[in-house]
């Protein structure tokens, strides 16, 4: 009794036609009236998007032209902050649907234009000018409208020499009575010349993120080979390859890949690889089914070639200059600590001692100049 029912979910699905699957979701389809986006399964089922970015993709699918979808305006409406939000833009502007420029306004303001598109792959087919298309969309909706006409006008001429009955021809009439002249049919009128579109604002140029399939691709990186290619190279190198099968049956070679893969496996025991180290990365973690084995091993010998062990010098340190530290001495007078190479005075007291020597020096001539000045006198005298 106190499980509720929920009438109106069961009144759904027993109006679902055909039958319902064991197991998996049941869609109950209500069509929409009002307030509808439409949004393809290759953005719903992206397998290259996250759902976030799905989400905030339909969010702005659903908004008006011109609303404001900037990080902060989006993070506001939803519960997702403006982390999750500024990653979910990026995964959308990779995948094509999202683009942003940056464009000069005329009076030397720079904004940023925001353009969404619901379906990139189709700006990557050429499109026909839109003049092109509403020509020739009048000219078909006039010659199909001019024809229907010429078709329904001659009905109820018709319909009325069927509902009048057959005027006897009288018995007299010697000459046989001229065929009953049908009204004519009027002419169809001309089809009225296309109107001119409407010149319309210069669209931002669109730069698909996602090349086409048609561009040309990098031509692919070469094998390496050694530096100096010796014979022993290359009879360990074809001997490691061949011996791969029997770590890992999947990549038995042929006599002919095992030709074309040697010199990069030769490059690698120039370098001073280990055959164990290069033969567990070739065979660790290979994919299931592996289809094509040496294109498998030809891969990572270019793409994991390791670098040149370093020399043994490259491995010294870099010696830096010394820097000679002055050490620190006690004064001999005031035992302040001060930075000479020898003992002795600090400045203040050896600016002191300087002083006190020049006072006594001082006072020692005026004393000698009195003295001289007395014994002048007494010798005058």
């Amino acid at each position: 009794m106190d499980t509720q029912q929920n009438t109106a979910l069961t009144r759904a699905l027993a109006e679902v036609p055909g039958p319902l699957p064991a197991s998996g979701v049941i869609h109950i389809v209500i069509p929409h009236t009002s307030r509808f986006t439409v949004v393809g399964n290759h953005l719903a089922q992206h397998p290259d998007l996250s759902c976030t970015a799905v989400g905030i993709a339909v969010r702005i699918q659903s908004l008006p032209p011109g609303a404001r979808v900037g990080i902060k305006e989006l993070a506001a409406r939803c519960r997702e902050g403006e982390k999750r939000v500024a990653a979910a833009l990026r995964e959308l502007e990779t995948c094509g649907y999202l683009q942003r420029a940056r464009v000069r306004l005329p009076g030397g303001r720079i904004v940023t234009r925001t353009v969404f598109c619901n379906q990139p792959t189709a700006l990557l087919r050429p499109r026909r000018p839109a003049a092109a298309a509403s020509t020739s969309t009048s000219t078909s909706t006039s010659t199909s409208t001019s024809t229907a006409a010429v078709q329904q006008r001659p009905a109820p001429v018709q319909a009325q020499a069927e509902a009048q009955p057959p005027t006897p021809a009288p018995a007299q009439a010697s000459a046989p009575a001229a065929p009953a002249a049908r009204p004519a049919t009027p002419p169809a009128p001309p089809p009225a010349p296309p109107t001119p579109a409407p010149p319309q604002p210069p669209a931002l140029p669109f730069v698909p993120l996602v090349p086409p399939p048609t561009a040309p691709k990098p031509p692919p990186t070469p094998l390496p080979r050694p530096g100096g290619p010796t014979p022993e190279l290359d009879r360990a190198a074809t001997a490691l390859l061949g011996d791969l099968r029997r770590h890992a049956p999947q990549f038995t070679l042929s006599e002919t890949d095992i030709r074309q893969l040697a010199p990069g496996v030769a490059a690698w025991l120039e370098r001073d690889a280990h055959p164990d180290t290069i033969r567990h990365t070739l065979t660790n973690d290979p994919p299931h089914p592996l289809r094509h084995p040496a294109k498998l091993l030809r891969h990572r010998l270019t793409a994991l070639l390791p670098p040149p062990l370093p020399g043994s010098l490259d491995l010294v340190a870099p010696t830096r200059p010394r820097i000679a530290v002055t050490p620190f001495q006690t004064c001999d007078d005031c035992d302040r600590a001060f930075r000479s190479s020898a003992p002795g005075h600090c400045r203040d007291c050896r600016e002191d001692r300087a002083y006190r020597a020049y006072r006594t020096e001082d006072r020692a001539g005026r004393t000698e100049d009195r003295a001289g000045r007395t014994e002048g006198v007494r010798t005058a005298a």
